[in-house]
């Protein structure tokens, strides 16, 4: 399934919606522009490392593995003599930094366009809902919860997490439980053959969310360690499924009847 419109304008121009997608792109693009050596260590030092939370606790610098182990020609053998690493220092303000700046790094089109598409479709009607600054805030503060639940998951790893996809969950949570009823318009692929089904909000990020799941489970049950934060994923999703209605509940709405609103009282 791939969602690629919905029936629900919103009422005001979400600008922080396109200034979120927008510093992506410029940042996305100002990586390609540098050798892959220096978008690796931009990776590491600004995106989040799991393991360093314990240096919050435990002063000690950690290496980061950055590459394939070295290699040395003894004889007619090659043995691994060392493996390149970045090393990180236990500085509490990089580390609390990076839980901000990993959501504005991507690793690749794929990685940037994905995240920003459903960025776009969704989070315009969570901006309206809640307004401008509020909407940032939840934003950040989403995404902070789901590379959180990662770490709580993984809290020994070395990989660095990057990607708004967490921030971006929780913006799909939120949608899911404001608008449950706004019909999405989703390429379905049955085989060979594609459609156009309109489906409920609900139906189509509850199956988002379920297959979400299902990756990180069996990522656990597996014992693997993939290239995906599924469980950023599903920590975004509940956060912003659960602080959207008392958020909701705060602000007040907007005094102009919403379209999705009056075709629901029809």
């Amino acid at each position: 399934m791939f969602p690629f419109a919905d029936n629900n304008p919103s009422g005001r121009t979400p600008i922080v919606t396109w200034a979120i997608i927008a510093i992506n792109a410029v940042m996305f693009l100002s990586m390609t522009r540098i050798s892959e050596e220096r978008q690796i260590a931009i990776a590491v030092r600004y995106g989040f490392v799991p393991a360093r939370i314990s240096q919050l606790s435990d002063p000690r610098v950690i290496d980061v593995p950055v590459g394939a182990p070295l290699k040395e020609r003894i004889g007619v053998f090659e043995v691994p003599v060392a493996q390149p690493v970045i090393e990180l220092k236990p500085a509490k303000g990089e580390i609390y930094r990076s839980l901000i700046t990993a959501m504005f790094l991507h690793g690749g089109w794929m990685h940037l366009l994905g995240n920003m598409w459903f960025l776009y479709l969704f989070g315009d009607n969570v901006e309206d809902r809640l307004g401008h600054v509020p909407f940032l805030l939840f934003y950040l503060f989403g995404g902070v919860v789901a590379t959180l639940a990662h770490w709580a998951m993984d809290p020994t790893s070395m990989v660095p997490v990057i990607g708004a996809s967490g921030a971006i969950a929780a913006v799909l949570g939120a949608y899911a439980v404001t608008f449950p009823h706004a019909r999405v318009h989703t390429l379905v692929f049955l085989f060979i053959f594609i459609t156009v089904v309109d489906l409920p909000a609900l139906a189509v990020l509850g199956l988002w969310f379920l297959g979400q799941l299902l990756q990180a489970y069996g990522q656990v049950r597996m014992n693997l360690s993939g290239g995906v934060a599924w469980w950023a994923h599903v920590g975004g999703f509940v956060a912003g499924a659960a602080l959207m209605p008392v958020l909701a509940a705060l602000i007040p709405h907007r005094t102009r009847e919403t379209p999705i609103e009056a075709q629901l009282l029809d």
